[in-house]
């Protein structure tokens, strides 16, 4: 155990010496048994040194019969979703109890490579919150979008030689899996013996078979139960999604059992800005899983120690003798309000507030990835010829859609909006390359009534993704995120009615969480105003040009028939 005096350790917890720090009379949640227990918690060099009666301490505090609660983690988040910088990120969520979190890093990936990782995770280095990095299996996620970078076998292999590395993060080419594509199968490989998370919405049967063969040890894509119990009977570990536009925590819970629940947990995927003020992180999905019915002990397991054996995390996810001392202390487990937060032994937040100062460090790389070739307003229209396509339609709460055989409406020798029917106006534009790439298509579901949204914030290749009733205010939203150096966008009668600038490689911003949200509420109210009737419109938007959820979505490279797997003529 690094940079421990384990002599000193052995004597705190034989109470020959004083501990540096003691939670007497504690109500202590153990995830290794599944009790609740009484008595002290002794630390010693931000080590939990023993649980029992211990009273020598350089610090008493006497949490008069609360609870103590392992520090959570979240097993899959893309805090680039937040759209707040890591050190950001970190003042939202620690002090709701988030004491780790396992990442690929995918989005800024996308965008810059493994630089863009490592920037992170060197901002990262400082804070009170564990970042463990799963190396990203699928830059681009597709040959059928332009990312701003490309990752091989071989940048993957020297990227799980970082300390930080614990894995293969979410093969999301689950079609290259199952062809065998010589460069899916290398990347594999290259990880073979460590965790390698899965992303395969669907697969099942054989092709199942053939996709956990290869290693893959998780699935955080299930969306309904019987999808869940086959991966889980096949071997998976099923990871519960609960985001702000991925809902399946109330349809995969009954799979939780007295049988299943070791090899299942709690994940967020993707939570916007507002909801971690509003809501919190995994907290939040503890907290609702509890209200669903689920014992409050085994609701802890499921964000803390059985996260830990999935990713081989060493001594995270209780509190026993050896184990970091990460620990929340609430009142009660239903609410699961953390009153105070401990890591590493050192209180870090209380009552909501963090009690630590983050550093931002600057990269002018990272800063400025806006890079659009020149286009007019008449590259958005859409000739009567695609008239015939069909129409990507959106399922609420879900990032799958479906594919609509509609048939659009047609002004001038041109396909537009139709409103009435809320059929909308879609376009993907290449911001990496100044390719020109513009992929336009219709979407059915989003409801605006008048105006456009933008947004560079477009899983996974992160182009420029609108939807909009006009091609002026269509043009307008996308060159106002242009000016921005990225960000999002709402425009109406030819103005900007709202944005929010995400400068940090077009998908972060390092305000403070209040001013993003405040911005983030100012778009979705301006997108509201504007007949949109999704909860978050930009985080749908956001998810309509990835190319490897099914059915339908639009590329820069055009429409994309995920069944297929092919970019449609």
């Amino acid at each position: 155990m690094a940079m421990v005096d384990i002599k000193r350790l052995i004597s705190v917890a034989k109470g020959d010496s004083p501990a540096d720090l003691i939670l007497a009379h504690a109500k202590i949640v153990n995830t290794l048994s599944g009790d609740i227990e009484e008595g002290d918690v002794a630390v010693c060099q931000g080590v939990v040194a023993g649980i029992g009666d211990y009273r020598d301490a350089d610090r008493v505090v006497d949490i008069r019969g609360r609870y103590i609660v392992p520090g959570l983690i979240d097993g899959h988040i893309h805090p680039e979703s937040s759209m707040l910088h890591i050190a950001r990120y970190a003042e939202a969520v620690v002090p709701r109890g988030v004491s780790a979190i396992v990442t690929d890093l995918h989005e800024i990936s996308n965008v810059t490579g493994l630089d863009g990782a490592r920037y992170v995770i060197d901002c990262a280095e400082s804070l009170p919150l564990d970042l463990h990095f799963m190396v990203p299996s699928c830059v681009p996620a597709t040959h059928l979008e332009t990312a701003g970078a490309e990752l091989t076998a071989d940048d993957i292999a020297a990227a799980l030689s970082w300390q930080e590395t614990i894995g293969l993060g979410e093969m999301m080419n689950f079609p290259g899996v199952l062809f065998a594509d010589d460069s899916v199968i290398a990347k594999i490989e290259a990880a073979r013996g460590r965790v390698i998370d899965g992303h395969a919405p669907g697969v099942s049967g054989r092709d199942l078979n053939a996709y956990i063969a290869c290693g893959i040890g998780s699935d955080h894509e299930c969306t309904v139960l019987a999808e869940a119990e086959e991966k889980l009977q096949r071997g998976m570990h099923i990871m519960i999604r609960e985001g702000s536009s991925e809902k399946n925590l109330e349809a995969l819970l009954p799979m939780v059992t007295d049988k299943t629940y070791s090899r299942c947990m709690f994940v967020v995927d993707d939570r916007s800005c507002a909801d971690l003020l509003r809501d919190g992180d995994i907290d939040a999905v503890v907290r609702k899983a509890i209200a669903l019915g689920l014992e409050p002990v085994r609701a802890i397991q499921m964000a803390t120690i059985n996260t830990a054996n999935y990713f081989r995390l060493a001594r995270v996810g209780a509190i026993a003798p050896g184990y970091f001392a990460n620990m929340i202390v609430t009142a009660d487990l239903t609410g699961l309000e953390a009153e105070q937060v401990y890591y590493h032994g050192s209180m870090v937040a209380e009552h909501g507030a963090p009690l630590f100062a983050p550093s931002i460090l600057r990269s002018e790389e990272i800063a400025h990835t806006m890079n659009v070739k020149p286009f007019t307003m008449e590259a958005l229209m859409m000739p009567s010829s695609m008239q015939g396509r069909p129409v990507i339609g959106v399922v609420p709460d879900q990032i799958v859609t479906k594919r609509l055989d509609v048939k659009a409406r047609v002004e001038n020798d041109c396909v537009v909006a139709d409103v009435e029917r809320d059929i909308l106006k879609l376009a993907v534009v290449e911001r990496h390359r100044a390719s020109g790439n513009i992929g336009l298509g219709l979407v059915k579901g989003i409801g605006l009534k008048s105006g456009a949204l933008a947004s560079s914030i477009a899983h996974d290749s992160h182009n420029i993704v609108a939807v909009g009733t006009n091609d002026s205010d269509l043009y307008a939203a996308i060159k106002e995120v242009e000016r921005m150096g990225g960000g999002l966008a709402v425009a109406a009668g030819g103005d900007i009615v709202a944005s929010l600038p995400l400068p940090v490689a077009s998908l972060l911003s390092d305000r403070p969480l209040q001013d993003v949200v405040d911005r983030f509420e100012g778009l979705k109210k301006a997108a509201v105003g504007l007949g949109a009737k999704l909860g978050d419109p930009f985080a749908t938007l956001s998810f309509l040009a990835l190319p490897v959820i099914p059915e339908l979505r639009l590329t820069d490279k055009g429409l994309v028939d995920v069944m297929q797997f092919k970019v449609l003529e």
